[in-house]
C-alpha cells in the first residue's frame, strides 16, 4: 500500500511541467453588447415625439389651471368661425362646420324663429337667453344651433364676429377655464354642448350651475350658452334620489334638479313628428338636391323606410333621402 501511494506521488510530480510559471489572469475580452441596448433612430425619434407631446400636455394642463391659453387667443380665434375646445386649454379651429341649411330644416319653425331672434339679439349686444334645447331624437336640435350661427353671422352687421365654440360633455369642468380665455375677447361666442346631461354621482354640473350664474365672475357679457339634450331636467333620476336621501329637507334635492334648467333662460321642446311632417322633410330634401321622383313613390318608399326604423324624425327623413340619391346616382352637393 505505501509503495502505491508513493508512485502515485512521483507521478504527480512528474507530470508538471519543469518550466511551468504562475499564469497571469487572462485579459478580460470587451462585454459583449446586449441586443437591444443599442439606441435605434427610429425609436430614439419616438422617444423625442411622446417626450415633446408629454411636454405640451403639461404645459397645456398648467395654462389650464392658471385660467390661461397655452397659446395666443386672438390669433386663434382670428383663424376660423368655429372651434373645439380641449380641455388642456386648446381651441381647435374647425375649417368647414358639418350643417344643414336653415331652410332644410322642416316642422320646428317656432323654435327655429325663437332661437334666430335671440341669436341676433346676442350677436348685436343686445341682452339675450342661454339657450337649452330639448326633446325628441333626430328633431334637428343640434342642426338648428350650428344653422342659427351661420345664419347670424352671414348679417352685414354681424359680419363674422359671432364664433362658435363647442364643449364636449365629458369636458364641462374646464368650461371656467374657457370662460376666462374668452372673456377679454371683442368677439362674441356662442359656447354650445352637445347631448347634455349628468348620469351617476357626476358633480361636474356644478361647474356649469356657477358658469351660468351665481359664481362670483359669473358668465362673461359677450358669451351665451347653448345646449341640447334629451331631457327636460338634465340631471337623472337616480341623482336626485341620492341627494334626496342625504338631505335634511327632501325637497332640496328637486330643487337641485330644477335649479340647473333653470339657469337656462329659453328653453324650446322638440317633440316626434306626425306622418304629414316626415314626408315635408322629405319632400324639402329631395327638392333641395334636385332628385326627381314620382310622389306616390316617394311617398310609399319614405314611409316604409320610417315604418322599418320605427320613427319618423327629420334624423330618419335624411337618411332616407341619401338612401334614395344613393340608388338614383344623384350627389347630394358636397356632403
Amino acid at each position: 500500500m505505501a509503495k502505491t501511494t508513493k508512485s502515485k506521488t512521483t507521478q504527480s510530480k512528474t507530470s508538471r511541467p519543469k518550466s511551468a510559471r504562475p499564469s497571469r489572469p487572462a485579459a478580460k475580452k470587451p462585454a459583449a453588447k446586449r441586443r437591444g441596448t443599442a439606441p435605434r433612430p427610429a425609436a430614439a425619434a419616438a422617444d423625442s415625439s411622446t417626450l415633446e407631446r408629454i411636454a405640451r400636455a403639461l404645459e397645456g394642463i398648467s395654462a389650464h389651471l392658471a385660467g390661461t391659453s397655452a397659446q395666443p387667443a386672438a390669433a386663434t380665434l382670428a383663424s376660423a368661425e368655429a372651434f373645439i375646445w380641449h380641455p388642456e386649454g386648446r381651441l381647435a379651429p374647425v375649417p368647414k362646420v358639418s350643417r344643414v341649411e336653415l331652410d332644410l330644416l322642416q316642422g320646428i319653425d317656432r323654435m327655429r324663429d325663437t332661437l334666430i331672434d335671440n341669436t341676433e339679439r346676442f350677436a348685436t349686444g343686445l341682452p339675450a337667453n342661454n339657450a337649452l334645447l330639448w326633446g325628441a331624437r333626430g328633431m334637428g336640435k343640434s342642426s338648428l344651433v350650428k344653422a342659427a350661427h351661420a345664419h347670424v353671422n352671414a348679417r352685414p352687421d354681424v359680419a363674422g364676429t359671432l364664433k362658435l365654440i363647442e364643449i364636449h360633455r365629458e369636458d364641462i369642468e374646464s368650461l371656467p377655464a374657457l370662460m376666462t380665455l374668452l372673456r377679454e375677447s371683442d368677439d362674441r361666442f356662442i359656447v354650445f354642448c352637445d347631448d347634455l346631461s349628468f348620469d351617476g354621482n357626476d358633480a361636474s354640473y356644478k361647474s356649469l350651475k356657477a358658469v351660468l350664474e351665481g359664481g362670483i365672475e359669473g358668465r362673461p357679457d359677450n358669451v351665451i350658452l347653448y345646449a341640447t339634450s334629451n331631457r327636460r331636467h338634465l340631471l337623472a333620476r337616480e341623482m336626485v334620489e341620492n341627494e334626496r336621501s342625504t338631505a335634511i329637507n327632501p325637497g332640496e334635492a328637486v330643487e337641485e334638479k330644477v335649479s340647473l334648467s333653470d339657469r337656462f333662460g329659453l328653453w324650446l321642446g322638440f317633440h316626434k313628428c306626425s306622418q304629414d311632417e316626415f314626408l315635408t322633410m322629405v319632400r324639402g330634401y329631395c327638392d333641395h338636391y334636385g332628385i326627381r321622383v314620382d310622389d306616390e313613390q316617394l311617398e310609399r318608399e319614405a314611409l316604409e323606410w320610417s315604418t322599418t326604423r320605427g320613427s319618423r324624425s327629420g334624423r330618419v327623413a335624411w337618411q332616407f333621402v341619401q338612401d334614395l340619391a344613393g340608388r338614383m346616382k344623384v350627389r347630394l352637393g358636397g356632403k
